[in-house]
């Protein structure tokens, strides 16, 4: 790690490309950082990272990356123009060539900071930001004043062409990608699998309904605890265990107001609460169906297309990049957002399509993220972008 501004006395294996993120705990943009950051060390670059910092930090050293800290997760107009100003700083002393933000707030820093070195600008609009005023829209916009902007998904461009007037000057899209190594059934043991469906308290018989989100209102977890609530009133959900995989956010109840939703449904003894789940591969391979019940559209929604690749069916809010990773009645089912009903019916088709019809589906979603959402296209198009901008500079 090196503190801001600091030369580490490094030696640099070639151009210097900065990310910049506002923490590396979890996320699709906290991932897509790491998986960018040991591209570029593979490809012959110098990848930097700033950020806050989090448990991905060791992550991202392991895949080639450094980690710079800078409180780049603050919103405060004071905050920002300091970071700028450590921004041009780093961006001089470390030879920096390239600035690539995955955030709004450390954007606007990094946008100041590369108009003062003259160094190219790149954005990934990772998520479908609200724009309720012209204030809030104005502050999102900084995401397309760059060099290069990176939506991750068909369904991002579009909401970028229709929802805003300011035009950036290179829309690129590069989805999500998926590390078909790493998220590959066959390499996972069976081990793996079974000490967490230990954990998670689940019988040989029980089909494990696995939702890995973010404990947040968006995300969906209280309209799954209707469906299965549901499910239940009907005498549907006795083989169903519900496992809900993710953090709750920090000054945040919304964990405890779920847990009083499933105990006032009466589906307690079907749900757990997993908290974070470091081994996703393995999470997925002890699932038999997966639900990503997000209320509000995610641009692209990994959970999505990380299952498929595990050869899990998928069941998904119709918004969104879901649109893109889940092809409905072929590889899972997408329903309308908030509509418990259309939940239920769709995890009781799945529950009662039994091991044969449910593998169909995953052999079918594999297919469809092997054929359009590879870890290596992602890569491939990010870093030919990165070239494409730099020219000259481009060296390796």
């Amino acid at each position: 790690m090196t503190e801001t501004g600091d030369n580490s006395g490094r030696v640099q294996r070639g151009p210097a490309v900065l990310q910049i993120v506002p923490s590396l705990d979890s996320g699709g943009a906290e991932r897509s950082t790491i998986e960018v950051a040991g591209a570029l060390a593979r490809n012959g670059f110098t990848p930097l990272v700033v950020s806050e910092g989090g448990r991905m930090v060791k992550d991202l050293e392991a895949a080639g990356g450094e980690w710079i800290r800078m409180p780049v997760n603050a919103k405060s107009p004071l905050t920002l123009v300091a970071n700028a100003r450590k921004l041009v700083g780093l961006i001089r002393v470390r030879n920096i060539t390239l600035v690539h933000a995955r955030s709004r707030a450390p954007a606007w820093s990094a946008l100041w900071a590369t108009r003062r070195t003259r160094t190219p600008f790149v954005t990934t609009w990772h998520g479908a930001y609200s724009a309720e005023s012209a204030l809030k829209r104005y502050y999102n916009s900084v995401m397309l004043r760059g060099d290069a902007v990176i939506a991750n998904s068909q369904w991002t461009a579009e909401h970028i062409r229709s929802a805003y007037s300011f035009v950036p000057k290179r829309l690129a899209i590069i989805p999500r990608g998926v590390d078909l190594d790493a998220f590959d059934p066959p390499r996972i043991s069976a081990e793996r699998a079974a000490r967490l469906r230990a954990a998670w308290g689940a019988a040989e018989e029980d089909i494990v309904v696995l939702c890995p989100s973010r404990m947040s209102r968006r995300k969906g977890q209280l309209v799954l605890a209707e469906a299965v609530a549901q499910l239940a009133r009907k005498g549907r959900a006795q083989r169903i265990r519900v496992v809900l995989a993710g953090d709750g956010q920090a000054g945040n109840d919304f964990a405890a107001e779920t847990g009083r939703a499933v105990d006032r449904h009466g589906i307690g003894g079907s749900v757990v609460f997993a908290g974070h789940v470091e081994d996703m591969p393995a999470a997925y391979q002890a699932s038999d169906i997966v639900v990503s019940a997000s209320t509000e559209p995610e641009a692209f929604g990994r959970v999505a297309a990380e299952a498929a690749a595990m050869e899990r069916p998928v069941i998904a809010t119709d918004h969104g990049g879901a649109r893109e990773t889940v092809v409905h009645g072929v590889s899972g089912f997408l329903v309308a957002p908030g509509d418990a009903g259309a939940l239920a019916s769709a995890l009781r088709d799945l529950v009662d399509a039994g091991h044969t019809g449910r593998a169909r589906m995953g052999a079918a979603g594999r297919a469809h993220v092997a054929e359009h959402f590879t870890l290596a296209r992602m890569e491939a198009e990010t870093i030919a972008l990165y070239r494409e901008l730099l020219g000259p500079l481009a060296l390796p």
